[in-house]
């Protein structure tokens, strides 16, 4: 017989071995949030799940429940061959830990394939989520990165990470630049799985002595940020990355390849073309309609980015900043690195 086991629990489980979470929700609700890592074999898909939902509801319970007899039989060979594929130890888990996870348990158990099931579901995981940020207590010493629009702040924090440096990659978790232009190219994710995988990021980073991440907006895309991450960046030790235009527009040109995507960038900047000087947009949606991006770009950055950015500098004036005049982003590399090294070295 299978057991249950609750987040707590399997928390635990997972810090101590290697186990697989299998998420047996439709593709659709596993596509919209479920918890990091975990796979998807869903009970039913997403046609099914309607269906069998409607009869619930207009028919009866147990229609319902015939009805999905009916459709797991016909999928149960295919669905069990899935689950003894995969090695080790196994986790199950649908919407509120109820028919559907444990519908698949026993019949994994049948088979002599062990599999957890977690209770409560993910309903239990996201009201954990949310109590957890709720109540953060953020303890690492904070660095904020700050810069231009161009001087390739992400791609940083990806090299200082790749260095063994603590970072944060919020754009990252929330799929989305924090710019008019930032989903193109991206899968933009939405609320409940940015919390998760900044609530995992957090607990991963909870005992280092510090973190970096970029100084980024209340909102970023479709998300918002917890309350306490815009304190923490007041209170964060700010690092400002001062680069030429010229390399600002390269760095551009390589992280957003307009080339690829030229329709999608005129479209986004005609919804802020009403804020550009008349002639200056002009020019600007010329200079995209010509194949002409980097132009375009020094446009943009010129008339409408730097002087947003210089308005927001203005509100960490009271803070402890440093900041690094560079050329490119090997330069701002090696200053970070640099600094960091010698403030770490400070402290011991």
């Amino acid at each position: 017989m299978f057991q249950d086991i609750t987040l707590e629990e399997l928390r635990s489980l997972r810090a101590r071995k290697k186990i697989t979470v299998i998420d047996v929700r439709s593709p659709s609700e596993y596509v919209e949030s479920t918890l990091p890592d975990s796979l998807n074999i869903p009970l039913f898909d997403d046609q099914e799940r309607a269906e069998i939902g409607t009869l619930y509801k207009q028919t009866s319970v147990q229609a319902a429940k015939e009805r999905g007899l009916e459709v797991v039989s016909a999928k149960l060979p295919a669905f069990i061959k899935e689950f003894g594929e995969i090695e080790g130890d196994k986790v199950v888990f649908c919407w509120r830990g109820g028919m559907r996870s444990r519908t698949t348990a026993t019949v994994l158990s049948l088979m002599d394939i062990h599999a957890y099931r977690l209770v409560g579901g993910f309903k239990a995981y996201r009201k954990w989520v949310l109590d957890e940020l709720e109540n953060y207590d953020f303890k690492p010493k904070s660095y904020v990165i700050h810069g231009n629009t161009g001087t390739g702040k992400t791609s940083l924090l990806h090299r200082l990470k790749a260095l063994g440096h603590p970072v944060l990659d919020l754009e990252g978790m929330a799929g989305h630049r924090g710019s008019i232009f930032g989903e193109i190219g991206l899968r933009a994710n939405n609320q409940k799985t940015f919390d998760s995988l900044l609530l995992e990021e957090l607990n991963t980073l909870e005992q280092s002595p510090y973190v970096l991440f970029e100084a980024e907006s209340k909102r970023i895309g479709k998300v918002v940020m917890p309350p306490f991450m815009a304190q923490q960046k007041e209170r964060a030790i700010q690092i400002w990355i001062d680069m030429p235009i010229e390399s600002r527009v390269r760095q551009i040109l390589e992280d957003y390849q307009p080339e690829q995507f030229k329709d999608q960038y005129i479209s986004a900047f005609l919804s802020i073309k009403s804020r550009i000087h008349i002639p200056v947009a002009a020019e600007i949606e010329r200079h995209l309609k010509a194949d002409q991006f980097g132009e375009a770009v020094a446009l943009l950055l010129e008339h409408y980015y730097d002087p947003r950015y210089d308005y927001t500098s203005t509100q960490y004036e009271d803070s402890e900043r440093v900041c690094f005049k560079v050329n490119n982003l090997d330069e701002a590399e090696a200053a970070v690195v640099s600094y960091l090294a010698n403030q770490t070295h400070s402290l011991t």
